[in-house]
């Protein structure tokens, strides 16, 4: 049955709270995107019971429901008509969403933003560190080899210039000239200073510290190694200082002026007052990070450790990026957060896979197991939207296992070598701790895993109402011909439409498509900037964005490629398009092009989902490849319909 746009749209409107409560409409590919006035006025249950809606969730300031790909801006359409709220672009949205949270919450973004890009960095840092620990215990000689030494280097180098590396990062989120902020951040950690992790043996020796005496303050020259809040707040103040400069500085002489003024004003300024009162409010900061983690008898672990997942949901969780970047600068790395974080991630998968094994209902459980999964690694998102909120007792379950293990992980005193790993994979960087690290992970499973199963009762099905008699068919002479997408048990493959690493959709950073939500399918994660034609057929729609195409062959398959997650924000910059909607297309040809680099540059990830979005019209859909490398052209979904 062919969905009522206009309805959908109302019946959107009417249980959001009316266009009064719209601050800010926009949609992207698949999701219509609002900011909300006042979130009390909005049912979001009966919103996911409207016509259409697939789904419905908050994220970054903004109510998302998902319709899909070509019903999405239907009903958009429909929805401005009936509202007479002002279409806004998706960027306009973005903005107005976050400008509605408070600034509390828009600082700890802004945390995330400058830490996730410079997690790669701490991660190769912090894994080395680890193998090399392993490594000297099992082989102590090792320890006095060249090879430890060189390889040692390389293990240290990150932390050792993390000031240089937030700086690059920050400079990038607040738009100030990489280079420069790269400067400052040596010059908080350059070699003529006393290093900051020397100061405190040189007081228990009783050395004089050097100072200097400037603008009537007396100054110690000691370095920020280990610190952060100091870096982003003279950055933020270098990139504020350097723009005021470029609006008011005679081109003719910008070049030499600017950056000259930028970095000595920044400079000195660093030096005498953001470093020194800034540096006070970060060591209060991670006093009393460590001082609720080591609380007696594990209780500070317990305590993170059941309120962590809710601090994802409010995206708070960003936080802990700088926390666990300061403890993994001390020397040597103490990174104490992640263990307790791990038991939160852990809980949250055991109380997905619960209700993997208890349901009856067949989506529900596809979409449960993989979600656990993921979460194991790390990833907890798609377990945490798509399963345990949803029916909310296996979130409260998730919570449970995570306070008992946190509350382990506390007692042991498990200390890990980087920070951006949680789940299995951190044995790789918990060194010397295996054996705790593992009973905290079995410990938080169990309980999570039992409560979630006790708790768990799948929801009983909303009553249908009676279907309206169906009109006789019209006589004719020749039987109807069946249509291409009726279930006849032909398989179809769908292949791989660009080159990288194949993942399953669970693995997705996006609630949505990790849920599935818009159909099943798999993601590929790109190697190489282009996307090609999965089979022969027709352009049905290349969005005006540029990141996504959607195409249908001649068996009535439907296939969106979304390049990126919430790349709809980026407004086409660093895409070429090569076809236009209605466009026949074969199999391999080029349609899209895109710059990988500008995309993550911008903060972006370029994880490319590939989902079917007609699933439900097919006996079986089944994702042929979920890992390892995928070239162009490569069987990668498989449909019987």
């Amino acid at each position: 049955m062919t969905l009522d746009y206009r309805k959908a749209a109302q019946g959107v409107l009417d249980n959001i709270g009316g266009a009064s409560n719209v601050a800010s409409a926009a949609h992207c590919a698949t999701r219509l995107r609002l900011v909300i006035r006042d979130n009390a006025k909005v049912n979001k249950e009966a919103v996911e019971n409207v016509e259409g809606v697939k789904g419905c969730f908050e994220a970054s300031g903004q109510l998302q429901i998902i319709f899909g790909t070509g019903t999405v801006n239907k009903v958009f359409d429909e929805f401005i008509a009936i509202s007479g709220v002002e279409a806004g672009t998706k960027e306009a949205a973005k903005e107005a969403a976050a400008q509605k949270q408070n600034p509390f919450f828009r600082a700890i973004k802004t945390l995330g933003d400058v830490f996730v890009p410079i997690i790669p960095a701490i991660v190769a840092s912090g894994l080395l560190n680890g193998v090399l620990g392993g490594l000297s215990q099992a082989f102590p000689a090792l320890a006095d080899s060249d090879y430890y030494a060189m390889i040692n280097l390389m293990a240290g180098a990150a932390l050792s210039m993390l000031p240089i590396l937030i700086a690059i990062s920050a400079a990038k989120k607040f738009g100030g000239n990489p280079y420069l902020a790269a400067v400052i951040g040596y010059v908080m950690i350059h070699p003529n200073l006393v290093n900051a992790w020397s100061v405190a043996s040189m007081e228990a020796e009783g050395t004089a510290i050097p100072v200097w005496h400037v603008f009537g303050l007396t100054i110690q020259q000691t370095g920020y190694q280990g610190h952060v809040i100091p870096v982003i707040i003279a950055i933020l103040f270098m990139s504020a200082l350097e723009k005021w400069l470029h609006k008011h500085v005679p081109e003719m002489i910008d070049l030499f002026v600017t950056p000259l003024v930028t970095v000595l004003v920044t400079g000195i300024l660093t030096m005498t007052i953001i470093g020194p009162v800034f540096k006070v409010v970060e060591d209060w900061i991670l006093l009393a990070a460590t001082t609720l983690i080591q609380l007696p008898y594990g209780i500070g672990g317990l305590l993170i450790g059941f309120f962590y997942a809710f601090t994802v949901v409010a995206g708070f969780h960003h936080m802990y990026n700088m926390i666990e970047a300061q403890m993994v600068s001390e020397n040597p790395p103490a990174n104490i957060w992640m263990p307790v974080a791990t038991a939160a991630n852990v809980g949250q998968g055991a109380a997905a896979m619960a209700v993997a094994f208890k349901s009856k209902n067949p989506k529900t459980k596809e979409l449960a197991m993989p979600s656990s999964l993921s979460a194991f690694l790390g990833i907890t998102e798609p377990a945490i939207f798509g399963v345990n909120i949803r029916y909310r007792k296996p979130f409260i379950a998730g919570c449970c296992g995570g306070a008992i293990g946190g509350m382990l992980a506390s007692w042991f005193g498990i200390k890990a070598t980087a920070y951006g790993i949680t789940g299995l994979f951190g044995f790789l960087i918990t060194t010397g701790y295996w054996l705790q690290y593992a009973i905290v992970m079995a410990v938080s499973f169990a309980v999570a895993f039992a409560v979630s199963f006790i708790t768990y009762h799948d929801p009983e099905p909303a009553p249908e109402a009676a279907p309206a008699p169906s009109p006789a068919p019209a006589p004719s002479a020749q039987p109807e011909a069946s249509s291409d997408a009726e279930k006849t048990g032909k398989v179809v493959d769908v292949y791989a439409p660009l080159a990288g690493r194949a993942m399953a959709s669970s693995e997705v950073e996006d609630p949505t498509f990790a849920a599935e939500a818009l159909g099943s399918g798999m993601a590929i994660e790109p190697s190489e900037g282009k996307v090609y034609a999965p089979f022969d057929g027709t352009v049905e729609m290349m969005f005006d964005t540029k990141h996504a195409v959607a195409l249908a062959d001649s068996n009535g398959v439907e296939v969106l490629i979304h390049v990126g997650i919430d790349t709809v924000n980026l407004a086409g910059k660093g895409y070429t398009p090569h076809v236009n909607t209605g466009d026949a297309v074969k199999k391999g040809d080029l349609l899209l092009e895109f710059d990988i680099k500008a995309i993550h540059d911008a903060g972006y990830k370029t994880t490319t989902p590939v989902i079917i979005s007609n699933t439900d019209d097919f006996s079986a859909v089944k994702a042929l490849k979920t890992s390892g490398e995928v070239r162009p052209g490569e069987p990668v979904i498989e449909i019987t319909t």
